[in-house]
């Protein structure tokens, strides 16, 4: 069972590139492994470091005035491959939210999936929001995933953002999905039982006729 994830307040890393794509997310040399565990260092790796390994000062994961459990991208994230390792990255890393304008379907599932919440706001207030950032990289965000909000606290604009319920009970009470359905066991097998009382009902009336 993960952690529940009700509200987050935390700053942010901003990455104001279009069109990220699973490829730069994780390049795929990296994929050869079978667990989850270890992609976090190898995130935004080509773009992280040059050739021969050396950390790319300006790049917001290594710009030490950066930090939080909320990244920032620009619009279209995750498009390209299918591949769950882009979100097992992200997790990886530490990143609890990814903020965009766009996401691609198949990326926002594999995060969901992997408890890294995608959160899907208008161009304008992410326009802000990076402006926000830049301008003070101190600047917090707020999730509610209860009220599904979220709030750019240094300049008080809030929006609401969808979510498949399914998923949002899962994330709020930390349930994966063998999680959500062992605690919905007894559920399960009260509707079994009736299921199958209906089913008997026709052979029962006509033994009895």
């Amino acid at each position: 069972m993960k952690r529940k994830f009700i509200t987050l307040n935390s700053t942010c890393v901003p990455i104001s590139i279009e069109n990220i794509d699973t490829d730069q997310i994780i390049p795929a040399r990296f994929l050869k492994a079978t667990t989850r565990e270890g992609f976090g260092k190898n995130l935004f790796c080509d773009w992280r470091y040059d050739k021969q390994g050396n950390a790319i000062a300006d790049f917001p994961l290594n710009d030490p005035k950066y930090a939080g459990e909320i990244l920032v991208g620009g619009k279209n994230f995750g498009c390209g491959s299918s591949r769950e390792h882009a979100a097992w990255a992200l997790q990886d890393y530490g990143f609890k939210v990814v903020v965009s304008s766009y996401f691609a379907d198949i990326f926002k599932n594999n995060a969901l999936n992997n408890f890294v919440l995608p959160v899907l706001v208008s161009d304008e207030f992410l326009k802000e929001l990076f402006d926000s950032i830049h301008d003070n990289p101190k600047t917090v965000v707020t999730i509610d995933l209860k009220q599904q909000t979220i709030t750019n606290n240094s300049t008080g604009k809030a929006e609401h953002f969808d979510i498949n319920k399914y998923k949002k009970e899962c994330l709020l009470n930390g349930f994966d999905d063998i999680d959500y359905l062992l605690n919905n066991k007894s559920a399960i097998e009260a509707w079994e039982i009736r299921s199958i009382a209906d089913r008997n009902l026709p052979n029962q009336y006509f033994n009895q006729l």
